[in-house]
This record gives structure tokens, sequence and C-alpha cells, in this order.
């Protein structure tokens, strides 16, 4: 399932390649004929993620609201950006603001995903790909990978399986394939969806926020590692991201929210901050810090030099060599070093 971090990106591609423009809407596959009827024509006016939810705003208050779930995906095609971090024209990477435009991150810190300049293939598919940031004639998947596809022929192409729901503009289309859910809403519909998503630290990761979110945590006699799942709690946090969290602090993932300290819900805030700004920026949930150069371009090529915890089930604790423990949470597979994170 994509992470919160995949669909911020997805919605940037949307900033800098559809709004602004009018859309044909339709539905290839036809389950949403209903729905592309009442969009198509009309312009698409922003872009905005929370969490692992997407919504895309038209003339006429109407907004397509999307969520990919398991199975989701997008494939753009045409003049559309491939680079890994969608740089804005100065070389900065972009950030997506509420009008669905692009503006410069303020934080100036940014680290590029490879500074060398050169591609780095990821055997695992979750690929960090560096090229120009100018747009160009291509196919590039986006879900919880994202990959650089068969260039395009002729334009638009053919609707591949069953697509859900196309955004056709003059030199760039979107085909939506397995969404959870496909719908479109008006503002109190958008509302109503968005009061039962915990605060994303990508829309807004100041002192309100964190409070929601250290109070949302305190309050539950539920497993943390459970919690940061429950995207009321927290948006966008998934299974990568929950192990590699409560490892970077120590925290054992049974421990229950009354029992996790001001201090560590802060600093879990804090951290899911900087792990989603990265992820973001980088195109891949790099959780591990402080790697040399060589460590560092190794990481972007295999998964299993990229985290601490995720998917090591068996292998021994990069900290303290003891082994990795898998155990299912929230119906999904969780990893914890049980000496680290006591």
């Amino acid at each position: 399932m994509p992470e919160g971090h995949s669909v911020h990106r997805i919605a940037r591609q949307f900033a800098l390649h559809f709004v602004g423009r009018v859309c044909e809407v339709s539905s290839p596959q036809g389950r949403f004929a209903a729905g592309a009827a009442q969009l198509d024509g009309t312009r698409m006016i922003a872009a905005r993620a929370v969490g692992k939810q997407m919504f895309l705003e038209f003339e006429g208050d109407l907004f397509l609201r999307v969520h990919l779930g398991l199975y989701g995906a997008w494939d753009f095609a045409g003049d559309i950006s491939t680079d890994a971090t969608m740089r804005s024209a100065n070389g900065r990477m972009g950030q997506t603001n509420q009008h669905g435009t692009v503006s410069d991150d303020p934080s100036g810190d940014e680290q590029d995903a490879d500074p060398d300049g050169d591609h780095v293939p990821d055997a695992d598919g979750e690929d960090s790909l560096t090229s120009i940031g100018a747009p160009r004639r291509a196919r590039y998947r986006m879900a919880e990978q994202e990959k650089l596809e068969d260039p395009i022929e002729a334009f638009p192409p053919d609707p591949v399986g069953a697509v859900r729901v196309r955004l056709l503009t003059e030199d760039a289309v979107a085909d939506l394939r397995g969404p959870t859910a496909c719908v479109v809403e008006d503002p109190a519909g958008v509302q109503r969806a968005l009061d039962k998503l915990g605060p994303d630290p990508m829309n807004d990761d100041g002192p309100d926020a964190e409070r929601v979110f250290v109070e949302n945590v305190r309050k539950r006699n539920v497993a943390i590692g459970q919690l940061l799942m429950d995207q009321s709690v927290v948006s966008g946090i998934g299974n990568v991201y929950r192990a590699e969290l409560l490892f970077r602090q120590r925290i054992d993932p049974y421990k229950t929210g009354k029992k996790i300290t001001v201090k560590q819900a802060r600093a879990l805030w804090a951290d899911w901050s900087k792990l989603l700004h990265d992820g973001v920026r980088i195109g891949q949930m790099m959780t591990m810090d402080d790697l040399s150069p060589d460590d560092y371009k190794a990481a972007l090529a295999s998964r299993a030099d990229r985290h601490w915890v995720y998917h090591r089930a068996g292998e021994p604790c990069r900290v303290c060599g003891t082994e990795i423990r898998m155990a299912e949470m929230a119906g999904r597979k969780l990893y914890w070093c049980p000496k680290d994170q006591k």
C-alpha cells in the first residue's frame, strides 16, 4: 500500500502538469462513468494530499477524492516529470501548496537522492529516478513504488487494463487503476473526509499539529504499533514507516499509547515529519541516517540496505545483533528488535 510520501508525490505530479488545465475526464472501464461526466470539461484548480488520500479540486466546487488502497496506481504519460524530486525551475524541491502551485522548500537543507547525478537502479523496484527535472515524453507509474515504463509512441496512449478514470489534457494523461476509493465530492464531503484524518506533517508540522498527535496517542489504551497505522491518529504512516519510526525511537511496539510519554510522542512526531519530508524529496522510504556516500548509494539501490528493521525478520539487528522479530499487528507484518525496543 502506498504510504504518505507516495501520495504527496502523486499530488505534486498533478500540480505540475494538470492544475490550471481543462481536463477531459472519462472512465474507460465504465465503473466511474457518472462521476467522470460531472468532471469532464472542467479545469483542475488544486491538488492536495492528506496522508494516504488525495483531493483533486475542479471548477464548480467539485473534488475527485482518491484512496489507492492496496492495489491502486496512477499511470502518467505525455510531457510529464520523471525526476525523483520533481524539482522546480530553480533546482530546488517544490512544495505543493493548498492552491496546487509549487513553491520552494524553505528549509534549504535538501540532499539530492543521487548527488553525483547518476541513476541508481533499485533491485526491489522502489526506484529512485534522477534525471532532468523538465517534463519529457514518457510513461511513469506512481504507487507504492515508482517506475519509468516503456516510452509512448503516440499521444494519448490507449488505456491499458481496467482504467477507472482517465484525466487528459493537451499534453499529459493520468490513468487510475484499482483504487479503494474514487469519488466525486462537494466541499462538505471533502471536509467530512478530512475530519476523519489525523495530522499530516507535510501540510502542517507546527505546534498545533504536534499537540493533536500527542493527544491522539496518549489517550488510547492501544498498542503504539497499532496507533501509528490508524489514519485518524496520524496521517500517512504505513507498514514500513511504522516499524522504522518505532525502532529509531527505541519504543516497544506493544507499549500502549497511554504509557507513551509526552517526550516520546513528540519525538515520534518530529521523526515522522523528517522521514516524510525526506521520502517526498527522495522518492523512497529512506530511514537510515548518517550514511557514507557509498552506503547511501547502496541504500538507494537496495531496500536491504535502506532500513533498520523492516523486512529483516531473522536477521541480526544493525545495532545490537539480536535477531529481528516479526509478528502480525493491525493486519500487517510488524518488525522490531526485542532488545533495543524494550
